[in-house]
């Protein structure tokens, strides 16, 4: 990209010495969330040999744990944002946009599972990033649309969905269950409980 200021130019380009910083960078990021994920009580070193790079290396892109937590918090918050817009919240019924965030945010993964953790508030980063509340749009509109049972509150769905994801999660992690099923179990579940009958 050429940039012109007054009769200077400015030229920005990605060298290959910028393009493997930031695959690295991003290679322990991902190993972190995945190993994090799965144990809480992992070391920076642990980290590292997941991500195929040195101690020494890890701390030159995070020279402390907080400071990649720190990152950690603000990724997985545009990974939720991304999965919003997924999830095309305008669209549709209420709750068939609520169960189209479901599907989105089951399919965040390891991230999901990282945030279930509570290692880091994932909630403040997010909000910096998107609406605090992105579903409570679309559950207003599924009890006003007849979709979602009226006699609950946005705050309540809302919750519902979360504790919903989080069954989903505990059920792959401690009974073997599949993602596919969790999700089929999640969606069918969280239907039944706040659709309208």
């Amino acid at each position: 990209m050429v940039l012109r200021s007054g009769t200077a130019y400015s030229c920005f380009v990605s060298t290959p010495e910028t393009v493997t910083r930031s695959r690295t960078r991003q290679a322990i990021i991902d190993a972190a969330i995945t190993v994090w994920a799965s144990d809480p009580g992992a070391s920076l070193a642990d980290i590292a040999a997941a991500a195929g790079v040195g101690r020494t290396t890890l701390h030159r892109y995070f020279a402390e744990r907080q400071d990649l937590l720190s990152t950690l918090a603000t990724e997985i918050a545009g990974r939720l944002a991304e999965a919003d817009r997924r999830a095309k919240l305008e669209d549709g019924t209420g709750l068939e946009a609520t169960l189209r965030l479901v599907r989105e945010y089951h399919d965040l993964g390891d991230a999901l599972s990282f945030m279930f953790a509570g290692q880091v508030d994932v909630y403040a980063a997010f909000s910096a990033v998107a609406a605090p509340c992105t579903a409570n749009s679309a559950i207003a509109r599924g009890m006003a649309d007849g979709s979602l049972d009226d006699q609950l509150t946005p705050e309540w769905v809302e919750s519902m969905m979360w504790s919903a994801l989080y069954s989903a999660w505990a059920y792959t992690n401690e009974h073997g269950g599949s993602r596919h099923e969790s999700l089929r179990l999640v969606v069918r579940s969280l239907e039944g409980a706040v659709g309208r009958r």
